[in-house]
């Protein structure tokens, strides 16, 4: 037998994406059993059956294991491995093609690890290479290398989800990341065993719109659906007492009662119903009452809700109208500057010494989506960043899609135009009304640094001037010949 074990062959390292596997499981399971406390490197062991050298080869990934082993380490946390999870050194001195990277359960701490070369990824499969280059458009996908914590984030929202009755608001402007926030949500409350309806409201029909009854009977329906419940709504549906006192019967007393574990009801793109302000008033109120009731309602306990909108709703809202606020509210901040250089080596580039991160940023800020579009053309593309720049700036070159959306949302509003052609010219700082930066600032078109009211980004002012200023000698003739 020891010379069966001697001999095993242990030529298989974790890839980026089984890594991140891995470790999410491992914390959504500190979070459950261990009161949120790490494991130690021997309560792993345990776990998984190994020694801890053994666990200290795998989180080396400089150093292979067998296929047994890792079978082992996954299925201890409820995982299966899969093909992606794993690369093979299929030569002795294959093992120094990936640097030392240790495994940080830290999250309290900002950590990024050194420089992962391109040559880990040339042992997996060319289809998978496609799929982990392909454009980046929609939320990151689980199983993603190029999914970026923005600490404490992560951590605030899977603590949260585990408190009965809970409602947590994720709002940000668009393609900050609301969507890959929710996946990885949900995919922890997989893990602790609570069932899941994740429900996008621009699905929703315009008929469902035009009176609360048939909004609610939709609402309830699809929630019932998405559970493998049947919905029975007209046996337990009562026009009698209204339509707000049957919806609120019905999720207690039919769905939730039927639910031996709580319930995540994910509500995406709820800024649809910010266009009818009653029943969004009459909506929202709903919401409300289900938190408030659930501190002494068995069933509504089992209730955790997650609410996510966009902000450029906040163009068209009063100012003074807050479309939602209870619950824990979750803002997406940008991408600091290790997190974009963390970023790029997870692509594989080289930038250790700052430099590129630094130009990048310094056109785009730390935009998530901006910034994975550079990548995507960076590695994918084969262009330059000195050409990605000069591009960009001239005519919005790979960003012009991104560009033009804020144009045309910027031109529905003269106000906010005449505000904005003033932050983009002005050589000192200016003020601004309040309501203008508050509702620029929900589009994500400024930053605040101190007192000052800025372009978010160089790439923003260097366009908006253009197009602003070409705007504003376009209204001018006009008002002469008015006149």
């Amino acid at each position: 037998m020891k010379q069966s074990k001697s001999t095993r062959k242990r030529g298989l390292i974790l890839t980026i994406a089984g890594l991140k596997r891995l470790q999410a499981a491992i914390l959504a399971m500190e979070k459950v059993q261990n009161s949120g406390n790490h494991f130690t490197l021997e309560d792993l062991g345990d776990r998984m059956n190994v020694s801890t050298k053994t666990l200290n080869r795998l989180w080396s990934l400089n150093t292979g294991v067998d296929q047994k082993t890792l079978k082992l380490c996954f299925t201890a946390f409820n995982l299966e491995l899969y093909r992606e999870d794993y690369a093979i050194l299929s030569e002795p001195n294959n093992t120094e093609i990936s640097r030392t990277y240790s495994l940080s359960l830290d999250t309290d701490k900002e950590t990024v690890p050194p420089s992962l070369p391109l040559d880990l990824f040339v042992t997996q499969e060319h289809h998978q290479l496609e799929n982990l280059w392909s454009y980046p458009d929609g939320p990151v996908p689980l199983d993603s290398p190029f999914y970026v914590e923005r600490s404490p984030i992560e951590e605030l929202v899977y603590r949260e989800i585990i408190q009965p009755g809970c409602v947590i608001r994720i709002r940000a402007p668009r393609e900050m990341g609301k969507s890959s926030l929710v996946l990885r949500l949900l995919a922890f409350a997989h893990i602790q065993g609570y069932r899941t309806v994740n429900l996008n409201c621009k699905q929703l029909d315009a008929s469902c719109l035009t009176s609360l009854n048939k909004l609610l009977r939709s609402f309830c329906w699809q929630i019932a659906t998405e559970l493998g419940i049947d919905p029975k709504l007209d046996q337990n549906w009562d026009e009698e007492i209204g339509c707000k006192l049957s919806c609120n019967l019905y999720l207690q007393s039919y769905l939730l009662k039927q639910s031996k574990s709580p319930v995540v009801l994910v509500l995406n793109e709820v800024d649809r119903f910010f266009e009818y302000p009653e029943i969004a008033q009459e909506f929202f109120g709903l919401l409300r009452s289900w938190y408030e009731e659930a501190r002494q309602d068995t069933n509504l306990r089992k209730l955790r809700l997650v609410v996510v909108y966009s902000t450029e709703v906040y163009v068209s809202l009063d100012i003074n109208r807050s479309p939602f606020n209870i619950g824990l509210p979750i803002h997406l901040p940008e991408f600091t500057k290790h997190q974009v250089e963390y970023l790029a080596q997870r692509h594989g580039l080289d930038w250790t010494s700052g430099t590129e991160v630094t130009q990048l940023m310094s056109l785009v800020g730390g935009h998530p989506a901006l910034i994975r579009i550079a990548l995507y053309y960076l590695c994918y593309q084969r262009i330059s960043l000195e050409e990605l720049i000069e591009e960009a700036i001239a005519n919005g070159g790979i960003y012009r899609y991104h560009l033009w959306r804020h144009w045309a949302m910027l031109q529905e509003n003269s106000s906010l135009v005449k505000a904005y052609l003033e932050i983009v010219t002005a050589k000192q700082s200016i003020s601004l009304n309040p309501i203008d930066a508050h509702k620029l600032e929900s589009l994500g078109l400024i930053a605040y640094e101190g007192d000052r009211i800025l372009p978010r980004c160089e790439l923003y002012r260097a366009y908006f001037k253009k197009q602003l200023s070409i705007a504003e000698f376009g209204y001018k003739p006009l008002q002469k010949r008015a006149g």
